[in-house]
């Protein structure tokens, strides 16, 4: 499949009354046409960071692309001048940002906010983008669009608003959507259909999808690939399957352990110690090291690499080294590797 989008060697700090705080520190990865790939880690670990430089949306004022280049269809966005951009937001790539209310004007009706960017990067007419935007709002799934063209944000439900932003994001057919935690603000029942209506739409427009998201349960049935961030950084990459079922780093474990079950008791639930590091000053070696139960001595002294599991599969972790010794995964990782195994996984 062909490439859509490519992140190479990404470097990102912000210039705080602290000091520089190195946010995105070498990341890599590609997105495939009409894939789905989500990008997973606790709060802090650079995700919607790395969104919003690929849409050119974090603050001139105190942050800087130090390094690294975003490749859009070939075209180099970070060289690209604002009015450059301007073209390409919204009309190629799009994104849904977390809080619905934040992302719409109260004071503007609905249909206006679908028909603006329809007006401004498609050259429609006001009728022919009219006749759009009631078309989107049915394929978001909002009852009677004729009667909810005409309504203010503040007459919709929280579930409903987010089913608008995302209207607006498809109103231009772009061929990337970025969804930065689309369901955090939304309950666990509105969470499950937010969750089904992308996955419908994918069929639907054939866009290319990064699905940002703390919660490693949401992704299992909406990615394609999984990327694990921590400290700024990828420490994992590759299907879901392998991600989920043959995870391989430790911060990979950690998380799949803390997912709770219908079996899971209260007191059982995994928590990964500590903290996440501080940026400004960030660790000599490997980021997790301080966190890690399985840390080797190199894990403190030098970054590990990203070795190769299988074609698809990466992790950055020195235990994949020929000579590191074997260590077993936690039980519930096991759990999931041998019920996988079972049912026919490879």
């Amino acid at each position: 499949m062909e490439k859509i989008l490519e992140v190479n060697d990404l470097h990102i700090s912000f210039f705080t009354f602290s000091g520089e705080v190195q946010a995105i520190r070498g990341v890599d990865f590609h997105l495939l046409k009409g894939e789905t790939l989500a990008i997973v880690g606790e709060s802090g670990s650079g995700k919607s960071v790395t969104s919003k430089a690929i849409m050119r949306l974090l603050p001139e004022s105190n942050s800087k692309i130090k390094n690294g280049e975003i490749l859009f269809e070939g075209k180099d966005l970070t060289k690209l001048s604002d009015k450059e951009m301007q073209k390409i937001r919204g009309q190629d790539i799009s994104m849904i940002f977390q809080d619905p209310m934040t992302s719409l004007n109260p004071t503007m009706k609905i249909g206006k906010q679908i028909i603006e960017p329809i007006v401004k990067h498609q050259k429609l007419s006001k009728s022919a983008a009219k006749r759009k935007a009631l078309d989107l709002l049915n394929l978001v799934g909002i009852p009677n669009p004729e009667i909810r063209f005409n309504q203010y944000p503040h007459q919709f439900s929280g579930g409903m608003r987010q089913r608008v932003v995302i209207a607006i994001a498809l109103a231009c057919n772009p061929k990337i959507l970025i969804a930065d935690e689309p369901t955090t603000a939304l309950d666990v029942t509105i969470q499950a259909q937010i969750l089904e209506l992308m996955k419908d739409l994918q069929k639907k427009i054939e866009t290319s999808i990064i699905f940002i998201t703390h919660d490693l349960g949401v992704v299992a049935n909406v990615a394609d690939r999984v990327a694990v961030m921590y400290g700024g950084k990828l420490v994992e990459i590759g299907t879901v399957d392998e991600v989920f079922y043959n995870p391989q780093h430790p911060y990979t474990w950690g998380l799949i352990s803390s997912m709770p079950t219908l079996d899971t008791k209260e007191e059982e639930l995994y928590a990964i110690p500590g903290t996440p590091p501080n940026l400004l000053y960030p660790p000599k070696g490997d980021a997790f090291a301080p966190r890690n139960e399985y840390a080797m001595k190199i894990d403190l002294e030098e970054p590990p690499p990203m070795f190769q599991v299988s074609p698809t599969h990466y992790a950055a972790t020195w235990l994949l080294h020929s000579d590191a010794p074997k260590v077993e995964p936690p039980a519930e990782v096991k759990r999931r590797q041998i019920e996988f195994q079972a049912g026919g996984g490879k």
